[in-house]
């Protein structure tokens, strides 16, 4: 009785993994074109500091947002409030902001 049970399990086993497969989607013969909407800027040792600041102090308490979530008269009110959250100092705060509207 037991064999017939795990024939059949390992028989519906079967069925069931080969009825879920996928069909491949067919390829086009014509290339998609992909662009590429993000600004991307080279980033000066200030910035690359300001960056380093935003990544460490910010990411121990939430998530990072994109810098483009937001406009830079958004971003200052964030900004200054999370300031006194993070204990960061005035030069530290400007090389943050000086960052994300880098990124703008």
């Amino acid at each position: 009785m037991k064999s017939k049970i795990l024939i059949l399990a390992a028989v519906t086993l079967l069925l069931v993994s080969c009825g879920t497969q996928k069909t491949a989607s067919v390829a086009t013969t014509e290339p998609v074109p992909v662009f590429d909407t993000t600004k991307t800027v080279a980033l000066t040792p200030e910035l690359e500091a300001g960056k380093n600041l935003y990544e460490n102090s910010c990411a121990r308490c939430h998530k990072l947002y994109d810098a483009k979530k937001f406009t830079q008269e958004e971003w200052k009110p964030i900004l200054t409030r999370m300031q006194k959250k993070a204990k960061l100092d005035d030069t530290q705060m400007a090389s943050i902001s000086n960052y994300i509207t880098s990124q703008l």
